[in-house]
C-alpha cells in the first residue's frame, strides 16, 4: 500500500480515492488523505487521461468498475487477492504499471459489458462486466425461462442460470462448467447452475441477442448478483439483458497474452504425474 503512495508521489499525479480505502489508508499507514481527494459512491467526473487503479483482487475491480461514473476510463488492478484474472499487475509490478501510465504506455483492451433491466428495487439500467447471476434463496429449487431473441432456450430447473461475457467466462460460469471464451469473442454465455435436467448444458449465443429470464419460484423469493452486488428478485421477475453500449477499457500486461495468462494461472503448463 505505501509502495502505491510512492510511486503517485514519485510521477507527480494527483488523485482521488474512496471513502472506505482512505479509513484503511489512514489504520494501516498513518496517512490522513485530505477530504477534497476522496469521493463517496460514485466517482464523478475526472480529469482528462485518467486511470482508475484498483488495489486488490478481481473483486475490487468489479466494483470500482461499478462507481467508475465515465467508463471511458482505463481501469488497471493490482493484485493482492487469488487468480486475479482481471488485475494487471503484480505486487512486484507496482512501480512498473505507474511508470507505464506516466509515459503513456499503458496497454488496454475494450471489454462488453452487459445491460441489466427489470429490477425493481434498483436504479436502471445495471451494467455488469463478468456476468449476471439468478439463484435460489430457498431449500426449493427454482425455474427460470430463458429466451434469446424471443425464442425459449431452455427451461432451467435448479439452482439458477448465469448469462457471462467472455471476460466473465473464466469467474462464476467456470466453476459453473461454462466454457472459457477469449475476450474478443462477440457472445454471451448462458450457464445452468446446478440443473436437475441432466441433458441441459451451457450455450453460447451473439452478443447482439436479446435476452430474457423470467423466474418462476415455488416460495419465497430468489437472488439477483450482477458481478459483485446482489438484488432481491420476486416470483414472475422478468430481467432482460442485452450488450450495452459502453465498454470497459480494462489494461493489460505487456507481451502476456490472454493464453498465456491462462494457461498460467489454470496452471495448465503443470504435469501432475510428476
Amino acid at each position: 500500500m505505501a509502495q502505491v503512495f510512492r510511486a503517485i508521489e514519485r510521477n507527480g499525479f494527483s488523485y482521488a480515492i474512496n471513502e472506505e480505502f482512505a479509513e484503511i489508508v489512514a489504520h494501516v499507514l498513518g496517512r490522513v488523505i485530505d477530504p477534497d481527494a476522496i469521493y463517496r459512491g460514485a466517482t464523478g467526473p475526472q480529469p482528462a487521461e485518467s486511470v482508475m487503479v484498483c488495489y486488490g483482487g478481481d473483486g475490487t475491480l468489479l466494483e470500482g468498475i461499478q462507481r467508475l461514473s465515465d467508463k471511458s476510463i482505463p481501469v488497471a488492478g493490482i493484485n493482492f487477492g487469488h487468480l486475479g484474472f482481471l488485475t494487471t499487475a503484480t505486487r512486484e509490478g507496482v512501480d512498473a504499471l505507474f511508470d507505464d501510465i506516466a509515459r503513456g504506455r499503458l496497454l488496454t483492451q475494450p471489454r462488453t459489458m452487459l445491460r441489466i433491466e427489470g429490477i425493481c428495487d434498483a436504479p436502471q439500467p445495471l451494467l455488469a462486466l463478468n456476468e449476471v447471476a439468478v439463484q435460489r434463496l430457498e431449500a426449493s429449487m427454482i425455474k427460470v425461462i430463458a429466451r434469446v431473441d424471443g425464442q425459449t432456450v431452455a427451461q432451467y430447473n435448479g439452482d439458477g442460470v448465469i448469462v457471462a461475457t467472455p471476460t466473465g467466462s473464466t469467474a462464476y460460469s467456470l466453476s459453473a462448467g461454462g466454457p472459457i471464451v477469449a475476450p474478443s469473442c462477440a457472445c454471451f454465455v448462458i450457464s445452468p447452475l446446478a440443473p436437475h435436467n441432466f441433458g441441459i448444458r451451457p450455450v453460447v449465443v451473439p452478443d447482439s441477442s436479446r435476452l430474457e429470464l423470467d423466474l418462476h419460484t415455488r416460495r419465497g423469493a430468489a437472488q439477483l448478483s450482477i458481478d459483485n452486488r446482489t438484488y432481491r428478485l420476486e416470483d414472475g421477475s422478468r430481467i432482460r439483458i442485452t450488450r450495452a453500449n459502453e465498454r470497459i477499457l480494462l489494461a493489460v500486461p505487456h507481451n502476456i497474452s490472454f493464453y498465456e495468462t491462462l494457461h498460467s494461472k489454470m496452471m495448465w503448463d503443470v504435469d501432475i504425474r510428476n
